[in-house]
């Protein structure tokens, strides 16, 4: 998976900035650079060797030689390999570099609060940064089908030819070889696989800033006190504050930072892997109807004479059917999504089994009929064809019934749907990713502006909140950045961020 952008959930506008959080989020950032280099230059290889090799096929087109740039085609094509393996070698680095690093990143924190004031501090968006966007899309698909179908001919043709076999070989032989190319065992392997891997980084212009930016003197104070024990301020002595006042751009003077501000960017890499196997086998049989079936061609013949039909009730067409299917649907996603949280809709699969192909009794009977007209033909008298034609007209009747009641017993399989997360549902999160990056109001910090307050600088404004007119106006922050300058301090402090 492509890199992220090293983000601290702590590092919050207006909270106390922790050196050693921002140094694990740059050594992050560091160690991930040689990773993300290598990344780009093999994509910039890659897109530059399918340029030459479309510019190859129009210069063939043209009728132009392309030698020389099918030779800076196969230079690129070895340095895609080298960059390959060098990215492979950087990305394994960097997964071991920071993996100790984000080990170190809580997601739950616990910080001192804020010594701003909010009530006079205001949020203000600045177009500072720029919008920018690199994507990488990887996408490939697997379909396979395989099919095959054995007939029961041993045991169906057997069971024809015996109860057809007072008609005469021929007719036993052609009556047994079509029915048992009916009675089929289909089985059948579906597998879908398909992968899709995005990588989407975006910069976006607007910078948020805290302006203007105003502390709450006295907050600040016991928020220092509390971070700098060892040098504290204390309030309940003039001389002690006048004192720290006047020490202002001594060497080694402490300070606590501040987050004044950000410019930001966001991150969307998903995976998803998604493998649907179908495995279908469905059997007919007609083992339990064997002795019924005989009992009804012999009771049944003298009424199929007088009425010049089939005399076979209902039972018959009801056949033993086995259908065993299996479907199994394996769905891996993997979204990381830094700045902002898409929407994810999940998507319906349908889960169901393979019929038998729609094949007409008919068809296979018409064989039968050639051979019983051509029999036909050869009998003594008018009325043994009659009795030929009635004879085979009931075949017909009997082969067509019992392969529609077979192939029709298939026709009505349930369906069901099941809702997983697959590569739509990652084209939506995508979609509706880009869309909120063009109307902003997303992102996470990239660049950081920080705002240090030193120990002298909180002295001086306590002083001139407590004690106005006695001493300096020093600012520390932007509340007096709308008032006219002091005489005494015109250039004041000028709460630089």
């Amino acid at each position: 998976m492509p890199s992220t952008i090293p983000y601290d959930p702590a590092l919050a506008l207006g909270n106390i900035v922790s050196p050693q959080r921002l140094d694990v989020l740059e050594k992050i950032a560091a160690a991930q650079a040689p990773a993300d280099a290598a990344e780009d230059n093999l994509n910039s290889l890659i897109a530059m060797k399918r340029s030459l090799d479309m510019t190859i096929q129009e210069m063939i087109n043209m009728g132009t030689d392309p030698a020389d740039v099918i030779t800076a085609s196969s230079d690129t094509g070895k340095q895609i390999s080298a960059a390959a393996s060098e990215f492979a070698k950087a990305k394994i680095q960097s997964l071991k570099d920071t993996q100790p690093l984000k080990a170190t990143i809580r997601g739950i924190n616990d910080s001192i609060e804020s010594p701003l004031d909010y009530n006079r501090t205001a949020i203000k968006k600045m177009p500072l940064s720029a919008d920018s966007m690199r994507m990488n899309v990887q996408y490939f698909a697997v379909d396979q089908n395989a099919q095959s179908s054995n007939t029961h001919a041993a045991t169906i043709s057997a069971f024809v030819s015996d109860q057809v076999s007072y008609f005469g070989d021929d007719f036993s032989s052609q009556a047994s070889t079509s029915a048992s190319s009916q009675v089929n065992s289909q089985m059948a392997n579906h597998s879908i696989a398909g992968t899709l891997v995005i990588s989407v980084t975006c910069t976006h212009k607007d910078a948020v800033l805290l302006a203007p930016f105003i502390l709450d003197v006295d907050k600040a104070i016991r928020v220092w006190n509390q971070v700098h024990s060892d040098a504290m301020i204390k309030t309940d002595s003039i001389q002690n504050v006048s004192t720290i006042a006047a020490q202002a751009d001594t060497p080694d003077e402490k300070s606590i930072t501040l987050l004044s501000g950000a410019t930001y960017g966001s991150c969307f890499i998903g995976m998803v892997h998604v493998l649907n196997t179908t495995d279908t086998t469905s059997s007919e049989e007609m083992y339990s109807f064997a002795d019924k079936l005989q009992e009804q061609f012999k009771v049944s013949g003298w009424f199929a004479d007088v009425q010049g039909g089939f005399g076979v009730d209902g039972s018959f067409s009801q056949d033993a059917k086995n259908l065993l299917s299996t479907q199994n649907i394996t769905a891996h996603c993997s979204l990381v999504t830094m700045g902002s949280i898409p929407s994810i809709k999940s998507n319906q699969v349908a889960m169901g089994v393979k019929g038998f192909s729609d094949d007409d009794g008919a068809k296979s009977m018409a064989a039968l009929m050639k051979l019983q007209n051509a029999t036909a033909q050869a009998q003594d008298s008018v009325d043994a064809s009659a009795q030929a034609a009635r004879t085979g007209a009931q075949m017909i009747t009997l082969q067509n019934s019992r392969i529609q009641a077979a192939l029709s017993g298939l026709a009505n399989i349930d369906n069901q749907q099941n809702k997983i997360i697959d590569t739509n549902s990652v084209m939506d999160a995508l979609d509706d990713y880009v869309q909120k990056a063009l109307a902003g109001n997303i992102g996470v910090p990239v660049n950081y502006y920080l705002k240090p307050i030193t120990r002298s600088q909180l002295a001086q404004m306590w002083m001139a909140k407590y004690y106005p007119g006695k001493f300096l106006a020093i600012d520390g922050d932007d509340s007096n950045s709308g008032k006219p300058a002091n005489p005494a301090n015109p250039g004041g402090n000028g709460g630089t961020h």
